[in-house]
């Protein structure tokens, strides 16, 4: 790191990724920072530099007992132990030592108290929700949202005759023709585990998916103007039913909540939508499918007069970037979800979705909000249509 680089981090003052201490006199401390940053998006830790951005500096000797400590908590206090380096910047004022931790590819990191902390802003804290725990393992792509059993369900929550007509479509044979009885069968597709249907098969083939998983829907609403504060609205709705029929509605909120142009169409025709409806169904099967099942809250599908926004639980997973999704990369969050959606959804799992969606409107942005823990689609509409 150059000596003006640091000096402007500095400047700038702490963050989620560069964290000061003027000093460090315990292996445990630093563990924890170290745990933190892995667990997180990675950073760096400047010692020599007071929280209030004063550069302190360190002596030679104080470097040599510093690098035993680092040594001695990347080895014994963080489980699994990491490797991080070193970098001593020569200033007027001592020396800054700059350590610096990548994103951990073994997540969940603890230290030796088996304590798991994460970034926290400029800070850290200690992780102690059970949704965030999980959030962390699939991570690490120990665990996956979609494959966790749905308590009190069972094989009679299973709309049979729709899953029957999927089966068919997949397989050519008939689902009663089976050897094998329906729950053994569900659970070598991967749908049901010990007895109970798992998020996946509640929210592709139950009945009534909303009565185990009632936070998981589309919440809807159509504003006349462009503020989400206004107290009026055109349509709301709280949009529910299998994940397919939760699509085709909220395909149906956003095409009737949109202007239509006529263009070469008779005047009895209701017209062209004035977005194409592709960005609609692509951005809309990529929300439903690889938003974060581990957070306990719904999509948001918001109207406005000069734009859509398609609001999403959960940040891109892991490195995944805003750029990265441009260039058609993508990293799948819900893998067995992402498998059947392809034969129920206007999905397929190559990450082209964004690509075919820009190519058909350019006008859309896109925030991965990692602090709020959120996606957001925003696709803007031509106002002087």
């Amino acid at each position: 790191m150059e000596t003006t680089e640091l000096l402007s981090i500095i400047d700038k003052g702490e963050d989620s990724f560069h964290q000061f201490k003027e000093i460090v006199t315990r292996a445990e401390s630093i563990a924890q920072e170290f745990v933190a940053f892995s667990n997180s998006g990675g950073g760096f830790l400047f010692i020599g530099v007071s929280d209030e951005g004063k550069v302190c500096g360190l002596t030679r000797e104080k470097v040599g007992v510093i690098n035993q400590l680092i040594s001695n908590a990347a080895t014994n206090s963080v489980r699994p132990p990491i490797n991080p380096k070193t970098e001593n910047i020569g200033l007027p004022d001592g020396i800054v030592m700059v350590i610096t931790v990548e994103p951990g590819i073994s997540k969940p990191y603890m230290d030796h108290q088996g304590n798991i902390w994460v970034k926290n802003g400029a800070d850290k804290r200690k992780v102690t929700a059970r949704e965030e725990l999980q959030r962390i393992y699939q991570a690490a792509t120990l665990v996956h949202a979609d494959e966790l059993p749905v308590s009190g369900t069972n094989v009679n929550d299973l709309d049979r005759d729709y899953f029957a007509d999927f089966f068919e479509k997949i397989t050519g044979e008939e689902l009663d023709k089976q050897d094998i009885s329906l729950p053994k069968l569900l659970e070598n597709m991967n749908l049901m585990c010990n007895g109970e249907l798992n998020i996946c098969c509640t929210l592709l083939f139950a009945q009534r998916p909303q009565l185990k998983l009632p936070i998981f829907i589309i919440k809807a609403v159509s504003f006349p103007g462009n503020d989400i504060t206004e107290q009026t609205y055109i349509d709301s709705q709280d949009i529910v039913g299998k994940m397919s029929e939760t699509f085709q509605r909220a395909m149906s909120f956003i095409l009737s909540n949109i202007r239509h142009k006529q263009g070469n169409k008779s005047v009895n025709s209701i017209g062209d939508p004035e977005i194409p409806r592709i960005v609609f169904e692509e951005l809309l099967a990529n929300a439903l499918i690889h938003r974060d099942y581990f957070v306990s809250a719904p999509i948001r599908l918001l109207v406005f007069a000069n734009r859509i926004e398609i609001i999403s639980p959960g940040h891109l997973p892991n490195n995944l970037t805003v750029n990265n999704i441009k260039l058609g990369n993508s990293n799948i969050r819900n893998p067995i979800l992402a498998s059947f959606a392809t034969r129920l959804l206007p999905y397929r799992g190559l990450g082209s979705g964004v690509l075919r969606a820009l190519k058909a409107w350019p006008d859309i942005d896109f925030s991965d909000d990692r602090e709020g823990n959120q996606f957001k689609v925003i696709i803007h509409r031509d106002t002087e249509g």
